[in-house]
């Protein structure tokens, strides 16, 4: 049985299990670096949460903060998610293998 996600995984996993979250992802993703109240201004969450949010998502690795002036331009971090990719596939590594054993045991 693999184990569970914890550390850098985890931490992945949790940031990813909001959809806020991912959509700000998404967001940070296809403009490559942005605020805080861009981001604001293209969802309809406040900036206080936004920024709690962003804290989150850069804990996790996902993406980092750059101060410019009296800016922060968060970018996205796509190195964070390697390590659970790995996990992701060992995790189906392992369920293919038990489910070609039930398939032989059913055909045998």
């Amino acid at each position: 049985m693999t184990a569970q996600p914890g550390g850098e995984v985890g931490d992945v996993l949790v940031a990813l299990a909001d959809p806020t979250r991912r959509l700000l992802l998404d967001l940070i993703a296809a403009r490559d670096a942005v605020t805080a109240t861009t981001l604001a201004g293209r969802l309809p969450v406040s900036r206080q949460a936004i920024v709690k949010h962003l804290a989150v998502l850069e804990a996790a690795g996902l993406v980092v903060g750059h101060r410019v002036g009296r800016e922060v331009r968060y970018s996205p971090r796509p190195s964070a998610l390697d390590a659970t990719t790995r996990w992701m596939s060992a995790l189906a590594v392992g369920w293919d293998r038990r489910l070609a054993v039930v398939k032989r045991a059913a055909e045998a």
